[in-house]
């Protein structure tokens, strides 16, 4: 078993006094078990919407302070990716200029955008009428990193599309006499769209394993500032309840992606 698990003995002290000692023991002493797991999280699960203090929340009301950061951030991804995407399938002047730019940034890590993202956006502030910040450099440099790291697989995925649209098709949009803006919303889409979900599909997943770095960076409230803080706590318990979050929430909004891909498809 990999789980440590504790083992309670007596011994005489040095004034000869029984006394009981405590330590964990196993594999990887100090990682708990699923009871232990259990019995830690309990209060995080059963309460899942529960404010008890800012970094001190039920499990789902941190998983919707992260959907909504990765939504947002993912949105700007899909808006500044799908463009791009199509410039490269349908221009190779455009390719040749920025694809090896693309191919040089696509690899650049979040922890490496991040700082980055600080900085450039170290002069932005909101706040509202009671003088609070609303909106600051950190969330400015969270929607940036998030946003440039989950686009590339939209822009090489779209990309791919627009090249691989059969030529008849588009010889029939030249017979038709179809402008420029038809022929992309009634040919070029359409045929792309299988391409553009595939690339969606990855951008969200990359969205949503980037906002754990993004929330440990910053300290952000949500799993991932949650995760960081017990981990500076030694909970190992919470830890691994944060771990089982993330696996499960990205494959529900994988599967959910999944959906509208198949509605769209049939459509």
């Amino acid at each position: 078993m990999i789980a440590g698990k504790s083992i309670t003995t007596e011994k005489v002290d040095e004034f000869g006094d029984k006394i009981k000692v405590t330590k964990r023991e196993g594999l990887s002493a100090d990682l708990p078990t699923p009871g232990e797991t259990w019995t830690a999280s309990r209060l995080y699960i059963t309460e899942p919407f529960a404010k008890r203090g800012e970094l001190d929340q039920g499990i789902l009301r941190f998983t919707w302070m992260s959907l909504v950061l990765v939504a947002e951030g993912y949105f700007i991804a899909l808006v500044v990716g799908t463009p791009i995407g199509f410039f490269l399938g349908l221009s190779k002047k455009f390719t040749q200029a920025f694809d090896p730019l693309i191919q040089v940034l696509r690899p650049v890590s979040p922890l490496a955008w991040l700082p980055l993202g600080m900085i450039l956006f170290s002069g932005v502030k909101f706040v509202n009428a009671d003088g609070r910040t609303t909106f600051g450099a950190s969330d400015a440099a969270a929607l940036f990193t998030i946003a440039i790291c989950a686009m590339w697989p939209t822009v090489m995925n779209t990309a791919v599309g627009v090249r691989a649209v059969p030529q008849d098709y588009l010889n029939v949009a030249k017979v038709l006499k179809l402008s420029k803006s038809r022929t992309l919303w009634k040919v070029l889409v359409p045929a792309t769209l299988p391409y553009m979900f595939t690339g969606f599909r990855l951008s969200l997943g990359i969205a949503w394993l980037v906002i754990v770095a993004v929330e440990m960076l910053t300290g952000r409230p949500g799993v991932g500032g949650f995760l960081w803080q017990q981990y500076n706590a030694n909970s190992y318990a919470h830890i691994i309840l944060c771990i089982l979050t993330i696996g499960v929430v990205g494959y529900v909004l994988d599967r959910l992606m999944s959906v509208v891909e198949s509605r769209f498809k049939t459509a």
